[in-house]
């Protein structure tokens, strides 16, 4: 059926197939990946024609299928996929940044990869099914690329069984959730070469996460071989593209101009002088292209004399770099910028920072709320709740431009996401710290390395605002400067440069993030624009990385050495207790009647309750929290034959009395456990209004219980 042809190889033990067939059958290439039960289909198509455009037009989506995990998931009125959630946006991120640097920049074609989740397993993330899938459908395709690509998921834990330094290759995610991880890595890369990392852990140590990468790179390399023998039997010819090449007269018009005036343009102190220079000799350059070209009667392009231009800056930084070590600030290749931090900025939020590196500056606020504002995760691979949350804003202020407000797009989601997971190993537990934390970093001025100055600034914020975080961290960006047009993929003169900005970063081969304590490594995110880096390479960035992380760190510790002691008045008391899981029921009440009753009654700002019996109770005035707290304790009492209890008599019958137990409940005395010896009525031993002692001698499955006067006498 529909001429399937199907290829099989091992990875970490489970077998992993490459499906093609008539199925989608008009896009360029179509690819059925499967691993497990986890089933990916990725398409890659290409236009017909060359665009308009001045930048090479790719654009992947990672497609989410609640029916993959066989859901029926939205709101109550829309029981659709609608907008992508953050998952399925940073998984697309994960695939662009490894595929794209292996296109040739000067295509101008659109060219469309979709990878969509047809089945997944729950055990092996679909992320590694789908790079493989797209880029065994680029392969095959007649689209010209550079690849094939692979990654594959690296993690370290405790448990040495599989290898002598705890790594492990695509584990099944409930062993990840069962054995906290050191750190949890997708790595993916070429032959021989890492092009894209994604990191997140606790303290991990850079020699024991290259011996991670170097296992990668191995499995990378057979899948790599796999893909290969897929392409040499059914792969198309490439389809002969233009390829976007500036006129040569253009060309020589350009270098003649700058040729003495670039160098003066780019190399200034601070990024504000460096825009106005290199704007103000841009504008002279296109006054001077468009008198020249006007007199041969000649059409004069600006997008191409500005692509010649950003050329040039490129040429020359990478030069300056390489023969000399001549960064555009005058820094040296591992110096950082002036560092600064502050806290308590605003007087009513629960606390804030600034941190600034260079022309980078990072606010960051930090509010705390109750356990029930939690974020609710629910989607195609995960429902549950997260407790500390992290959003990262870039507005368009922080580069001196004008632009609209939308919401977060792919980059806002992916620097905030990595921010979020260099902090999160952190966070107190809920039982240390029943808050829910949202950190909000506003990025007030962006010279590169933003999401590192939101870590720097998100910690001291959290410590601001009381949050006691493990330990305080602190994030660099590093950069690379290579020899071009080797040809030899990066294996020729290369330089590390620390704490990238401007050109550095617009112009540079490689945007490696790092962010960690004093301890080790908590958070890791890699992007290049060549094909690939050596483990050489890397070993020498993550050296050069921790030693500007731990001069970062010190003016962190400067600025606020650990957390306040003393939360800021505006935010909720919370006090916590645990009661009986059969007792969740007797607080919540029929249709959450006691509940709300209790909220109500005490002006709370809410009580929670989890699936283990914790119970959090939030309000601002720590008396009526208190007040609540001892009512719940009388609700969900637990009472035992033979315990001593007090109360008053509320109602007396004529075979016995009622006594007030508190919380809502009540135990009876039977006429026959008053006293010693006959009684001829109840109200000649006790009446309404009475405190007394009694002992509890029955506690009945339905809740009844009887007491004794007479066992106390």
């Amino acid at each position: 059926m529909l001429n399937k042809k199907s290829y099989s190889t091992e990875i970490a033990g489970k077998t992993l197939t490459i499906e093609t067939s008539e199925l989608a059958e008009q896009a360029n290439a179509a690819v059925i990946a499967k691993y497990g039960e986890t089933v990916v289909l990725a398409t890659a198509v290409m236009g017909k024609k060359e665009t308009e455009l001045d930048y090479m037009p790719l654009k992947v989506d990672y497609e989410e299928r609640f029916y993959a995990a066989g859901k029926i998931i939205g709101s109550r009125f829309i029981r659709r996929e609608g907008r992508a959630s953050e998952e399925a946006v940073l998984a697309g991120r994960l695939i662009d940044r490894t595929i794209r640097p292996l296109f040739d920049g000067r295509m101008r074609r659109d060219i469309q990869v979709v990878a969509t989740v047809l089945q997944i397993d729950e055990q092996n993330d679909p992320e590694f099914v789908s790079l493989l899938a797209a880029s065994t459908a680029l392969i095959i395709s007649d689209i010209p690329w550079g690849g094939p690509v692979a990654g594959v998921r690296i993690v370290q834990t405790e448990d040495r069984l599989l290898d002598e330094d705890g790594l492990h290759v695509n584990p099944d995610n409930s062993y990840v959730a069962e054995h906290q991880p050191i750190f949890d890595a997708f790595v993916s890369g070429s032959k021989d070469r890492i092009n894209m990392i994604e990191l997140g852990g606790l303290d991990a140590q850079e020699k024991e996460v290259v011996a991670g990468f170097k296992m990668a790179q191995q499995e990378i390399n057979k899948l790599i071989d796999f893909q290969q023998n897929i392409q040499k039997e059914i792969g198309k010819p490439k389809a002969a593209v233009v390829l976007a090449e500036p006129d040569p007269e253009l060309k020589s018009a350009v270098e003649s101009f700058i040729a003495d005036k670039l160098e003066a343009a780019v190399y200034r102190p601070n990024k504000m002088e460096q825009q106005s220079a290199i704007g103000k000799l841009k504008e002279e350059m296109f006054a001077h292209l468009k008198e020249i070209f006007d007199a041969k009667e000649k059409a004069f392009s600006g997008k191409a004399a500005d692509y010649l231009f950003e050329e040039a800056i490129n040429d020359l930084v990478h030069k300056n770099v390489l023969e000399s070590e001549k960064r555009p600030d005058g820094r040296k290749t591992d110096e950082l910028r002036p560092l600064s931090g502050a806290v308590g900025l605003f007087s009513r939020t629960h606390g804030s920072a600034l941190f600034m590196r260079g022309n980078t500056q990072a606010l960051a606020i930090t509010t705390l709320a109750p356990p029930g504002a939690e974020q609710l995760i629910e989607t195609m691979e995960t429902n549950g709740k997260r407790r500390f949350l992290l959003h990262y804003n870039f507005p368009p202020y922080s580069v001196g431009e004008i632009g609209n407000f939308r919401g977060p797009g792919r980059r806002e989601i992916g620097h905030g996401n990595l921010a979020r997971k260099s902090l999160e190993r952190l966070i107190p537990t809920k039982e240390e710290f029943p808050y829910t934390i949202r950190v909000v970093s506003e990025i007030m001025s962006s010279n590169g390395s933003s999401s590192m100055a939101t870590v720097c600034a998100s910690a001291l914020s959290m410590m601001d605002a009381g949050v006691p975080i493990k330990k305080p961290a602190a994030g660099i960006a590093m950069g690379l400067m290579m020899e071009q047009g080797t040809g030899d993929k990066g294996q020729g003169k290369f330089k590390i440069l620390t704490d990238i900005q401007g050109p550095e970063d617009h112009h540079g081969d490689m945007d490696l993030k790092v962010a960690g304590t004093e301890d080790g490594v908590t958070g890791m995110q890699m992007d290049v624009k060549v094909d690939g880096l050596t483990i050489e390479i890397l070993e020498k960035a993550f050296e050069q990385a921790k030693k500007a992380r731990l001069e970062i760190l010190k003016v962190v510790k400067a600025t606020l050495p650990t957390h306040r002691e003393k939360l800021s008045p505006f935010v909720p008391t919370i006090r916590q207790l645990k009661i009986g899981v059969e007792k969740i029921g007797a607080l919540i009440g029929p249709g959450g009647k006691v509940i709300n009753g209790l909220i109500e009654k005490y002006n709370l700002a809410g009580i929670d309750v989890d699936e283990d019996g914790g119970v959090f109770v939030s309000g601002s005035d720590l008396e009526k929290v208190e007040m609540a707290v001892t009512e719940i304790k009388l609700i969900t009492r637990e009472f035992k034959v033979g315990e001593i209890i007090e109360g008053k008599i509320i109602k007396t019958l004529d075979f016995g009395a009622i006594v007030d137990l508190g919380g809502g409940k009540d135990g009876m005395i039977h006429v026959s456990e008053l006293k010693q010896g006959f009684v001829k009525t109840v109200n000649e031993v006790v009446k309404v209004g009475d405190f007394v002692r009694a002992k509890i001698i029955r506690v009945d499955e339905d809740g009844k219980i009887g007491l004794s006067l007479k066992q106390m006498q």
